[in-house]
């Protein structure tokens, strides 16, 4: 028999989309009212089955809509996208969603996620233009020297700063542009491309997961639940370190494994192993003025994007004009002709088309669920689970409730807005502060991301060809792990 060859990302999230098309024939279709605030006209919109219907955009009207919240989150801004309406939850006229909507939902899916696609395009074009410059490889080489010995070093300067990233301004989708850039620098440090994948994309997920000032998730999810931001602030601090520690740990035993024996890698018996990717760095080229330089325009690249998203509001159209501009530089500094950097370019762009694909087809699931009117449902009967529950167990529940919920709607802001306002309130009935409701929602989605398909795992194994089942292998323990205490932290939470 033929060995058993795991799926593609592509694959696995074209089932994945098969599946929730006929979860639109199975589960019933429901929405709940909306309230947008126009800031144009200073007034809230309702918005619901039936139709729009402009309200004012007073605190009372908020309080009779039982959305306790003030009103200066939405004229601030602090709350821009449109909120859930409690207890306005209705059934609909099923939508299911037929054959013509599965085709046609990677493509809408590529469309509504162009955004962060061009950005992994020029990312891609940036990174085909330093390795024509030659750049990388002297830079890897002069770093392999240098952190000689002292190789776990890395690991824990890259997870350490990606985290800060993560629970400051949720760096994510940005870290896609370092694998390309540092997944060498840890083959060169004799570790494999896991150790890399997992510094970087773990450094993101528990940053993010222990968010503490990242106005993405905490901070607008606290204004949904109607408290102040910094109410459980101590408590998220004691889970990112707790978390972002063991997870240090953990990498570094099974780097220390690889480089005592490297048959101990998990990537080792795979012929297309993601090494040979990264292969082909000349070591022999000397690190000079014109090669720092280039690396300087790079860097500054990165430094620029991470101070326009946090302190210039800059999403992503700034992000990927950025790094375009980068290029260009590095392109006039490095000398390379026009028709050379146009090629260099758009061969570099071409090698992440694929991670491209992956991103709109796990978009297009969403867009699934969307037009089937299942969102709103599962958010329902979510709710409705966790009714009459002790405090500890509550807490606990709404933990794999919000990890289940990240399944369906793997946005952080869109999860808080669409779901505080309807799962704050319940913190109320088993006497305990909204705050657990917040790290809840921060803590479950953070927990599925790691294991998450329509998340951007799937996205960033296959910027490194690495399989999925690689990646379940390698973090299934520290994923058990960080379930476990998390579950005691937060049930300690409640009752002291």
């Amino acid at each position: 028999m033929k060995k058993f060859r795991f799926p593609t990302a592509q694959t696995i999230l074209f089932t994945i989309a098969g599946l929730v098309t006929l979860l639109t024939w199975i589960v019933p279709a429901g929405k709940y009212d909306t309230l947008k605030y126009n800031s144009d006209e200073e007034i809230f919109e309702r918005i619901s089955s039936e139709g729009s219907v402009q309200i004012p955009a007073s605190q009372e009207t908020l309080d009779k809509l039982d959305i306790l919240i003030p009103l200066e989150k939405f004229t601030s801004g602090s709350i821009y996208k449109p909120i859930s309406i409690p207890n306005t939850y209705k059934s609909l006229e099923a939508r299911p969603q037929g054959f013509a909507a599965f085709v046609k939902s990677p493509v809408r899916g590529i469309i509504e996620a162009a955004d962060i696609i061009f950005l992994v395009l020029i990312i891609g074009g940036l990174i085909g233009i330093m390795n024509k410059t030659g750049a990388f490889d002297a830079g890897i080489s002069w770093l392999a020297k240098n952190l000689e010995g002292r190789e776990y070093l890395l690991i824990i300067m890259v997870t350490v700063l990606i985290a800060a990233g993560g629970t400051t301004f949720g760096l994510a989708e940005e870290t896609m542009a370092f694998f390309p850039i540092l997944i060498p620098v840890f083959l060169a440090a004799k570790y494999d491309e896991m150790v890399g994948l997992a510094s970087i994309f773990l450094g993101s997920a528990i940053g993010t997961m222990c968010s503490t000032i990242n106005p993405f998730s905490v901070i607008i999810a606290s204004d949904a639940a109607g408290i102040n931001w910094t109410t459980g602030l101590n408590g998220r601090i004691i889970m990112l370190l707790t978390c972002l520690v063991i997870t240090i740990i953990y990498i570094i035993r099974y780097a220390n494994r690889v480089k005592k024996d490297p048959k101990s890698s998990l990537l080792f018996e795979e012929k297309k192993s993601a090494s040979n990717h990264f292969k082909g760095l000349d070591h022999s080229l000397k690190l000079t003025l014109r090669l720092k330089l280039i690396l300087l325009i790079f860097s500054m690249s990165f430094i620029i994007m991470i101070v326009g998203v946090s302190v210039l509001d800059w999403w992503f159209v700034e992000m990927t004009a950025t790094f375009l501009v980068g290029s260009i530089l590095i392109g006039f500094v490095g000398q390379i002709k026009e028709t050379d950097f146009v090629e260099s370019f758009s061969k570099g762009a071409a090698e992440l088309l694929g991670v491209a694909f992956i991103i709109g087809i796990a978009r297009g699931v969403s867009v699934i669920m969307d037009d089937g009117l299942i969102s709103d449902t599962m958010l329902y009967y979510a709710s409705s689970l966790t009714e009459g529950m002790n405090k500890g167990v509550f807490t606990n529940a709404m933990l794999f409730v919000y990890a289940g919920l990240s399944f369906f709607i793997p946005s952080s802001s869109g999860m808080a807005v669409l779901t505080m306002p309807i799962m704050s309130p319940l913190a109320d009935s088993v006497q305990i502060g909204r705050e657990i409701i917040v790290n809840c929602y921060q803590y479950g989605m953070g927990l599925f991301y790691l294991i998450n398909p329509t998340g951007l795992i799937l996205a960033s194994l296959a910027i490194i060809k690495v399989g999925f089942d690689k990646w379940l292998k390698f973090v299934m323990p520290l994923f058990i792990i960080l379930i476990l205490v998390t579950m005691v932290l937060l049930t300690m939470l409640v009752y002291l």
